[in-house]
């Protein structure tokens, strides 16, 4: 499953999920075939991107959280959230059990922490980017050995991290905040003000959780929002960087972005925004290259990402697809990445 641009869809393309209108219907059902028609009709309703099916036998991907598992909490949340209205949280109190659930369906996997994952770049769905940072969060406290008190707390706060965006009106998707107008900015950093807002006198919600879901934009360097902290709790700092990635892959309040180009990120800022012990772990279990990547070797051949090398996150093993002159590569060429020194990954073609 690939997240494509409709203005690159030619037709044929099959839907690996449904298409949704702005209020929830169904427009077209997965495993649709695109005809010309549709492609037009979703330009008309100005959606921007769809997922298309691809070819998956070929590779191996490594999910954190089960798609089935997934999708069930997903929807679990947003029919809680959705149905939220300020100081009226009696609902939300349901999200202590879906924090419990992440943390069993991750802990129920053999060597769930020694694992490299494939996390790729989504659509700014709201519930995806608040179940995949729960995920990452979680993963990343585990590996930190942290108490389960703590990452229960932390999988709460993920979970209504974003509760205040609910109250926006402005237009933040796959835009920078500096891009933003002075209002819509101030507007912007307000969310997290808000989410706390709601939340600060429920007594099922601990201190940590409302101290997270108030300052998961905060920085260690005090650039970050609403109150400028440069001490923050290390769950903060946790949420803080896990946050940051994903909102960079499916461009909330930020421009959407490929994978390595938020590793690469993160790395920049290690010891600067954020934390350079919790940037590092984080980075011991993200696939720089996730699996179903098309990818432009050094020597300008055409692969696909087919699985990881534990030890070497950007070193993974690759199929060969195209020479070096376009042409179609007929035999099957498998290349280790982390076991051959002249050839490495130029860049990301898709």
């Amino acid at each position: 499953m690939k997240l494509k641009g409709v203005d690159t869809l030619k037709g044929n393309e099959v839907l690996a999920r449904a298409v949704m209108t702005s209020n929830y219907n169904e427009l077209l059902a997965a495993g649709t075939t695109l005809k010309l028609e549709y492609i037009e009709k979703l330009k008309e309703l100005d959606i921007k991107e769809v997922y298309i099916k691809c070819d998956e036998k070929h590779y191996k991907k490594v999910d954190i959280l089960k798609k089935d598992v997934e999708e069930t909490i997903k929807m679990q949340v947003k029919n809680i959230i959705e149905k939220h209205t300020y100081a009226h949280n009696e609902n939300l109190m349901q999200l202590n059990q879906a924090a419990e659930s992440i943390i069993s369906n991750i802990l129920s996997e053999k060597e769930v922490v020694e694992r490299i994952y494939d996390i790729k770049e989504r659509s700014g769905d709201i519930y995806e980017h608040c179940i995949s940072i729960t995920s990452l969060a979680i993963l990343t406290a585990l590996k930190l050995s942290m108490s389960h008190e703590e990452i229960h707390d932390i999988g709460v706060a993920c979970l209504l991290h974003d509760l205040g965006l609910r109250y926006l009106t402005i237009d933040y998707l796959n835009k920078e905040i500096d891009e933003m107008s002075e209002s819509e900015k101030n507007e912007y950093k307000k969310h997290s003000v808000y989410g706390y807002s709601a939340l600060k006198n429920e007594w099922w919600i601990s201190t940590e959780s409302k101290e997270i879901i108030l300052s998961h934009h905060e920085t260690i360097d005090g650039c970050g929002f609403p109150l400028h902290l440069t001490e923050i709790s290390k769950a903060c700092k946790i949420v803080s960087v896990c946050d940051t990635f994903d909102e960079m892959i499916c461009g909330i309040g930020r421009k959407r972005c490929k994978v390595w180009e938020a590793v690469e990120y993160l790395k920049k800022n290690r010891g600067i925004k954020y934390d350079k012990e919790i940037v590092n772990v984080f980075l011991e279990f993200t696939a720089v290259y996730p699996a179903g990547s098309t990818v432009l070797t050094n020597k300008n051949e055409e692969a696909i990402v087919i699985s990881q090398n534990k030890e070497f996150p950007d070193r993974p093993i690759i199929k060969l697809t195209k020479d070096s002159h376009g042409n179609k590569v007929l035999n099957e060429v498998i290349i280790d990445l982390s076991k051959t020194k002249n050839v490495e990954i130029q860049k990301v073609i898709d």
